[in-house]
């Protein structure tokens, strides 16, 4: 058998983490130092290696059900290899140290099981209730799988240059920035996007660090439902996949 497919083989490396392309994860297992990754994201394995639901503790559930940010995860554990993808976004490794990392939750693929994840909030300027944005802090040392929707732009910030991007293309940031939200108007109707340009909420960053910001200012439908109703689920029916809506169903 022959074919240019061959190409694509898989990366022979000794690294945990390796993009194996732009747009797939190979994460090699060792028996020790757990991965956690985004649930359902798993597209191929090699070896002995089990998936599990990670465990939410009670404060991380009530800040999901307050905040709608949080990450479901399941643990990878054993020894072979994993490969994980979603939606096939483009896949980045970041190393999490001191100054940790702030990121939103649509777009983490998969992190090391010795970093811990808090939910924080993004206040506006304006002192409106309800017009922050909440985040994940990523705190500890290790590794991290972030996903974009094409490909990203790393912006450095320093005391001398600060840096606005929209905040719904903001992917994440260095922890240590300091962060404003504000509405780009200057019309009192801060809720109304601005007049004729389309643009709404921005943040504002300030220090020492990167804010990386992606080429799109829209989430991937990570959730999406196709139909309704059990038999839908299960791809059956006139709202399945295998209906109405065939080569168009996500999980």
């Amino acid at each position: 058998m022959q074919s240019p497919l061959f190409a694509h083989t898989e990366q022979q490396t000794q690294e945990r983490y390796t993009v194996q392309n732009p747009q797939m994860l190979r994460v090699a297992l060792e028996g020790h130092d757990d991965v956690l990754a985004r649930k359902g994201a798993m597209v191929a394995y090699q070896g002995l290696v089990e998936f599990d639901a990670e465990y939410q503790s009670r404060q991380q559930r009530r800040a999901r059900a307050n905040t709608g940010e949080g990450l479901d995860l399941m643990r990878c554990h054993g020894q072979g290899t994993v490969y994980l993808a979603n939606l096939a976004q483009y896949i980045h490794v970041v190393d999490v140290e001191q100054d940790g990392l702030t990121v939103d939750s649509s777009y983490v693929l998969a992190l090391d099981s010795s970093l811990t994840h808090q939910v924080i909030a993004v206040d506006s300027q304006y002192g409106i209730s309800g017009s922050g944005k909440y985040q994940l802090n990523i705190t500890g040392r290790g590794k991290v799988a972030l996903m974009t929707s094409g490909r990203p732009l790393m912006l450095q910030v320093t005391p001398n240059q600060y840096v606005n991007a929209d905040a719904d293309a903001v992917v994440a940031w260095s922890t240590s920035l300091r962060i404003q939200m504000q509405a780009q108007t200057h019309s009192s109707g801060v809720w109304r996007r601005r007049g004729n340009t389309g643009e709404g909420w921005e943040l504002s960053f300030m220090g020492e660090g990167f804010a990386l910001v992606q080429p799109s200012e829209l989430l991937p439908p990570q959730n999406a439902v196709i139909g309704q109703g059990l038999r839908a689920q299960y791809g059956m029916g006139q709202h399945g996949a295998r209906g109405q809506n065939q080569g168009n169903a996500w999980n």
